[in-house]
């Protein structure tokens, strides 16, 4: 048989859980809950008349939620005692109340705050990652939610962070909150702001945050077969060898063949400004991304350098081949006006996968056999 303290460290251990405190905060049918108290043995009763007592005592000043009492006949009693045998606790705060921490409190008052004032799309962030939250102040905080709704893809149009002036924030806000920041765009944006970094992702001056993966597809080009180059680097510094192939995910380096006398550049996503360098007008470019509208959107603001760089495997056809396969839920398409710098079979495409239920095909979906047959083709026409 557990006492009500057992019974409330237990739920101020479960609150440390993550999984268990966005259950039983977020989704109403975790309720109610109940605990199990456990009976006394007749042994118990016989040779323990005082604890047993004490027990009965104890469970009798629980005022929180409501005690399940059972009438048991023991052997040494000449009555039926009425024992405990769950505790039944209906809403979050009733846990939080019966936990009996000061620390509980204090946490599930300040997530009951911000709650009421964020979008309900950040309730989880906030619940699950609270040491995010806990430390800073809930202005910081709210301020937070307010300007990641407030901010789009290449929006600071190559400012500093700290230039940005949105929902009242000051010249150290970024520094202050950028993680809580990026993942917050994270939900809105399907993880495209961890993906390419928070600078990238919103066009923002780069201060050495983002870092790229260069890949030798040649395999004697450079002295390692990859490195990792600041984007910004790139501007000034030519890569070695004839061909440059840019592609969006890092994820996809294990489908890129052996091209002799290529460099791939992986994970730009949309931190692109860097292909305005001088050295690679006259560079055979390719481009490949996600059939999404997202990543028509690279596509359309790479070609605003490279005009005559060479879209890879990002066309209806290849989107119809595999779409019913592998084709899945944009969660936050691009903007509905279609991207200046797309040709008009993209831009058509673009529309039709903003209006489609499954409008992404992710690149590492794409066969590898697929990939290595684009690229090659590429490598010959460019040849000629």
């Amino acid at each position: 048989m557990k006492s009500p303290a057992e019974l409330a460290s237990r739920l101020a251990r479960q609150w440390q859980n993550a999984d268990l405190r966005e259950q039983r905060l977020l989704r109403p049918q975790g309720w109610p809950l109940t605990l199990p108290i456990g009976k006394p043995t007749g042994a118990t009763v016989r040779e323990k008349v005082t604890q047993v007592r004490e027990h009965l005592r104890q469970w009798r000043e629980v005022t929180t939620g409501q005690v399940q009492w059972q009438l048991v006949r023991f052997k040494s009693t000449s009555e039926a005692i009425d024992i405990p045998t769950h505790w039944t606790l209906d809403t979050p705060s009733q846990w939080v109340q019966a936990a009996g921490s000061s620390e509980v409190r204090r946490e599930y008052d300040t997530l009951s705050r911000l709650a009421s004032v964020l979008d309900p799309r950040f309730h989880s962030l906030i619940i699950r990652r609270r040491s995010l939250v806990m430390d800073k102040p809930e202005s910081d905080v709210i301020r937070s939610g307010k300007v990641a709704l407030q901010l789009q893809p290449g929006c600071a149009e190559g400012k500093p962070l700290r230039a940005l002036s949105i929902a009242g924030t000051d010249s150290k806000f970024f520094e202050r909150n950028r993680q809580l920041v990026t993942l917050m765009l994270d939900i809105l944006f399907d993880g495209q702001a961890s993906e390419t970094g928070l600078e990238a992702f919103l066009g923002a001056e780069d201060d050495g945050h983002h870092w790229l993966l260069v890949a030798d597809l040649d395999g004697s080009l450079l002295p390692f077969t990859q490195m990792r180059v600041r984007a910004h680097e790139l501007q000034s510094t030519p890569l070695p060898g004839e061909r440059l192939i840019l592609v969006e995910n890092e994820r996809c380096l294990h489908q890129l063949p052996r091209v002799s006398g290529t460099v791939s550049v992986l994970g730009s996503g949309l931190n692109l400004s860097w292909l305005n360098a001088t050295w690679l007008k006259d560079r055979a470019t390719a481009y490949w991304g996600d059939i999404d509208t997202w990543g028509l959107t690279m596509l359309a603001s790479a070609r605003k350098h490279l005009p005559l760089l060479t879209p890879l495997l990002m066309d209806r056809i290849t989107f119809d081949t595999f779409a019913d396969a592998s084709g899945v839920e944009e969660p936050q398409p691009a903007p509905s006006i279609t991207p200046p710098g797309l040709t008009g079979s993209e831009a058509k495409l673009y529309q039709r996968l903003r209006q489609a239920d499954r409008g992404r095909l992710e690149q590492e979906f794409l066969p590898v056999c697929v990939v290595h047959r684009a690229i090659g083709d590429w490598v010959d026409r460019s040849a000629e």
